[in-house]
């Protein structure tokens, strides 16, 4: 990744040593570590930004409240020419911060009105019905879930869109929160399967809990898809590389970046802020997805 990337302080940073002509995106640190989605918005900004010779700058943070300050830094300090946001949380208070800032922003997720800027919005709603009745379709009708962090934006639209959907399909829901971590999505698994009666199908909220849930399956001797079928959200390397390949709901993470980078330029430029909706996720088929295979008669 060619972002100028930062983890921890920005205070020796300045105008002269970055430039105006950046945009800015903070984040709180994974508790995985590893975040391939970050890595693909990111370059998906660069593609936009770069060939009008600007950059992306990239800070990770230990909380929301640290991001705020980092804001206030970079537009005090004339850093950033913009910021972009996602993971948006209820009573999330940055877009209100960056109204008040004046500086232009973009929120890529399902913001509130409260949140102003720019908007790239993604339908989580829409996509976790589409995931329940790929599932469905395939005769599974008792599906888990492992959730990303209840508290954002996008895991309460999908929670709420996941029981709307299994209820619709005549399933039996199943859900583990997890935090996104790979251990969160091993432990998940683990939950789901220990119950009398127990899913068919789980869905994971990121690729990194689905590659821990594969490989908890596996040491538990839970063949995949023979009788667990796996789904991983955000599609990714992850994917692909695992064993066998994850199924995933796929969208273009690079895509979503240059979106928010080119709502985010025409704020810059003096433009009117932008509402676009980045297209729906596919549901991709791969080797972790089955049909329900029928009981045994013998």
């Amino acid at each position: 990744m060619s972002a100028v990337e930062v983890v921890g302080d920005t205070d020796a940073m300045s105008a002269a040593s970055v430039g105006p002509a950046v945009i800015g995106m903070a984040f709180v640190r994974s508790p995985s570590g590893v975040d391939p989605f970050y890595s693909e918005i990111i370059a998906g900004m660069e593609d936009t930004v770069h060939p009008r010779g600007m950059q992306v700058l990239m800070q990770t943070v230990p909380s929301q409240a640290d991001e705020l300050a980092v804001y206030r830094h970079w537009v005090s300090a004339g850093i950033v020419a913009g910021i972009a946001l996602s993971d948006l949380t209820v009573d999330d208070s940055r877009g209100p911060l960056l109204n008040e800032l004046g500086v232009p922003h973009v929120t890529l997720g399902e913001p509130t009105d409260a949140a102003g800027g720019a908007v790239v919005r993604v339908d989580n709603a829409a996509a976790t019905v589409r995931a329940v009745h790929e599932l469905a379709d395939l005769g599974h009708r008792l599906i888990g879930r492992v959730s990303g962090p209840e508290r954002l934006v996008h895991t309460q639209s999908r929670t709420a869109a996941f029981a709307d959907a299994m209820a619709a399909v005549g399933g039996t829901a199943f859900t583990a929160v997890g935090d996104y971590s790979p251990e969160s999505g091993a432990a998940g698994l683990r939950l789901l399967l220990s119950g009398a009666e127990r899913p068919t199908a789980i869905i994971f909220d990121n690729d990194v809990m689905a590659v821990a849930g594969l490989e908890e399956a596996a040491r538990l001797g839970v063949r995949v898809p023979e009788e667990l079928s796996v789904v991983a959200w955000d599609d990714s390397t992850l994917c692909r590389l695992a064993t066998p390949m994850l199924s995933a709901m796929s969208h273009d993470v690079r895509e979503l970046g240059g979106l928010a980078a080119e709502a985010l330029l025409t704020v810059i430029d003096g433009g009117q802020p932008q509402d676009v909706t980045a297209p729906l996720a596919e549901f991709v088929a791969r080797g972790s997805t089955a049909a329900l295979s029928e009981p045994s008669s013998v």
